[in-house]
């Protein structure tokens, strides 16, 4: 049998508390599968152009730091927002990539990323194929937005989830304490640029002892805000405290974001993406105005990606799973390709993983359904709560030192 050459891996876009999960399952998987060297891109795509990258046996040493990377928040390796150019705009820069990949004895290449990192990886497979590289290019998915198309769902999605229905009701009753002789209005502020996944997670708060918020706002519907503040008032004149949740992404119907009605955003990243921030902020300040009632914002920001304390185990593992199913799908010949997560089974939950052509992935987005919002656009339906809720469930305790969570640290190469 030949001798296996070697794998290198990247992190890419925003984090998520899991995606270090899917690292340690390309690691452990790749030593299993008998590859000969595991390199890890520092800072992604746009690190390896600087010939940035370690080699991943001088950081990790032990099953021991395997555990400790699936607990581990953030990008391990260092991500980026990089747009690969087309090819005929800039040939060199794959011209480029392709020698330190030859010159690393590089067989596979796999990505850990949402959408734009699935473009990187279609990118480079065309490239290969066209000019007859012998790399092999997988995508493994991450992304806490879940917009990624062809997976029942993304890794980091299930953890956020959870701490924003944990943080959703946490909320609730803080504000419930708030109210005597005077009404409160909070608007929470979730991620989602043009889809809503994330948002409809609040409604998970909704239990036997908490009413969960009052009202959802989705991208997929548009925003009108005279419809708002009416319904914000109808509640008011029925309860003392009510909680709004809203995307960050919401749209009125001429296609303007909420947030825009405030005078920002100005910041666009490398694919094109406005810097969305302040609809919270914004629909408070409106109510208070409009309606005279105690108002306060809250944003999770980057809070919900990066709370690996309150990962769910199910993300955790189907993370971890996937990691090592890209590894898998290469050493026995895929490229061009992103590992998926099917659902097998609901009761009880089941999932395994696949395998589809990244060309059908890259670029699509996934939203929520309209049919899992109720008639008003201001609520999720319990279709919507039944898909959710088994990839919340379970945990990993964190390796406590001196009260706080251990995490594995990159050292210097």
């Amino acid at each position: 049998m030949a001798k296996k050459g070697n794998i290198i891996v990247g992190q890419s876009g925003g984090p998520t508390s899991v995606i270090n999960s899917s690292l340690a399952g390309v690691y452990k998987t790749a030593k299993e599968r008998g590859f000969h060297k595991v390199y890890g891109m520092l800072h992604g795509i746009q690190g390896f152009l600087d010939e940035q990258y370690v080699d991943l046996s001088t950081q990790i040493h032990s099953d021991m730091d395997i555990e400790l990377l699936k607990r581990t928040p953030s990008a391990f390796l260092g991500s980026c927002r990089y747009k690969l150019p087309e090819i005929h705009e800039n040939p060199e820069i794959y011209e480029k990539i392709f020698s330190i990949l030859d010159k690393l004895n590089i067989e596979v290449f796999i990505y850990i990323g949402g959408n734009d990192s699935m473009d990187t990886i279609k990118k480079l497979s065309d490239y290969a194929i066209v000019r007859g590289h012998r790399q092999k290019f997988l995508g493994v998915p991450k992304t806490i937005d879940n917009d990624l198309a062809l997976t029942d769902h993304t890794p980091g999605f299930g953890s956020a989830a959870k701490y924003i229905a944990t943080s959703t009701k946490e909320l609730i009753r803080d504000a419930l304490g708030l109210t005597y002789n005077k009404d409160m209005v909070t608007v929470v502020e979730v991620m989602g640029r043009n889809a809503g996944w994330l948002t409809g997670a609040t409604a998970l708060a909704k239990t036997e002892e908490c009413d969960g918020p009052d009202l959802i706002y989705l991208p997929e519907v548009a925003f009108d805000v005279d419809k708002f503040l009416k319904k914000v008032q109808d509640l008011l004149k029925k309860k003392k405290s009510v909680g709004v949740a809203v995307s960050e992404g919401i749209k009125l119907e001429d296609g303007r974001y909420v947030c825009e009605l405030s005078g920002g955003p100005d910041y666009v990243d490398a694919f094109g993406h406005k810097q969305l921030q302040g609809t919270a902020a914004y629909l408070a300040g409106l109510i208070q105005n409009e309606i005279g009632c105690k108002t306060r914002s809250i944003e999770f920001s980057t809070l919900q990606r990066s709370a690996s304390h309150m990962a769910s185990r199910v993300d955790i593992n189907e993370a971890f799973m996937v990691g090592g199913a890209a590894v898998k799908a290469a050493d026995e010949g895929d490229t061009g390709k992103m590992v998926v997560i099917d659902r097998v089974a609901d009761d009880p939950y089941m999932s395994a993983a696949g395998i589809y052509d990244v060309h059908k992935i890259a670029n699509n987005e996934k939203l929520v359904p309209r049919s899992w919002l109720n008639k008003e656009g201001n609520y999720v339906t319990d279709e919507f709560l039944n898909y959710i809720e088994p990839l919340i469930q379970g945990d990993y305790q964190p390796f406590m030192v001196n009260g706080l969570p251990q995490h594995l640290v990159l050292k210097n190469k």
